[in-house]
């Protein structure tokens, strides 16, 4: 087994930490590249929102690139992210008291401020095309959770009942799946219509300065989109798909090694190869890179 990457955390000439980050890239059903474990599983957390989102895409033609883009997102919950998700539940018939997403801490007291909101909006909306009940719709027996436990399955090309599943920050169904599977499936999400939307605007899919927004405005064409627990999951235009995942969660490594994992890919990704450390004063005392 390849060697997971190494990010170095330093402090003036102190190595004060060092993540360890697994990494594959899949093309044409192949690993082409690896490091570290790529069978290691791997909770996907909002990485599985593109998938997530497909159900929506077929049931709503009328839907726009900021619909599908803000269905697909974990936002940063300003007012662009926030009337996305309202235009989203007009256009589709619901409501901000549907939202089963409940409150997070640091934004406004309403659901509608969730970084998960335009995920749930979506799911309220492929109810009631479906005619299934709303409330509830986040709960593993809802019909519209079972049919994303399939999603995922058909996605990453793998047996349904081989998917762990636990219940998610925002309280819906997430799933875990090994990471080379994890960068097929973003490969296949690649050729859909929610990955034209995510290309579209990737400001909504996060926020300016959020990896995946600032790697889709780095290299056009590519989709991305980040998990929980320093996961990243990204796929090129033509079918080449990449998973990140930093061995201990710690979601600031994840750039300098993609940087790193990139150039082995052919890509250049300069402005993600360090990341500056500063103090409470606003000085620069250190760095993250890979060793």
């Amino acid at each position: 087994m390849a060697e997971p990457l190494s990010v170095a955390v330093r402090r003036g000439e102190i190595v004060e930490s060092v993540h360890r980050v697994h990494a594959v890239a899949v093309q044409g059903g192949k690993v082409v590249a690896r490091a570290g474990d790529v069978a290691l599983s791997t909770s996907l957390r909002s990485a599985a929102k593109p998938i997530q989102a497909q159900p929506l895409a077929r049931a709503r033609a009328d839907l726009d690139d900021a619909d599908l883009a803000i269905a697909s997102a974990s936002h940063f919950g300003t007012e662009l992210h926030v009337e996305a998700v309202r235009t989203l539940l007009r256009k589709t018939g619901g409501s901000e008291d549907e939202l089963e997403c409940g409150l997070q801490d640091g934004r406004p007291p309403e659901r509608i401020y969730h970084n998960c909101s335009g995920k749930h909006a979506g799911m309220i909306a492929v109810c009631r095309e479906r005619g299934w009940p709303v409330p509830g719709y986040r709960l593993p027996d809802h019909p519209l959770q079972q049919e994303l436990l399939q999603e995922v399955a058909v996605f990453a090309d793998v047996d349904s009942e081989s998917i762990p599943t636990a219940n998610d920050g925002c309280g819906v169904v997430c799933f875990a799946l090994p990471l080379e599977r994890a960068a097929s499936a973003f490969a296949r999400v690649a050729e859909t219509r929610i990955a034209g939307a995510m290309r579209a605007r990737p400001e909504l899919v996060g926020g300016g300065g959020a990896t995946d927004t600032e790697l889709m405005r780095t290299l056009p064409g590519w989709i991305a989109k980040g998990g929980a627990e320093g996961l990243l999951c990204a796929a090129s235009a033509d079918g080449l798909g990449l998973a990140l995942k930093t061995a201990d969660g710690n979601a600031r490594a994840l750039r300098p090694a993609l940087a790193s994992f990139a150039a082995q890919l052919g890509l250049n990704l300069p402005a993600f190869a360090e990341i500056p450390l500063e103090n409470s004063r606003g000085e620069r005392v250190g760095t993250a890179a890979s060793l």
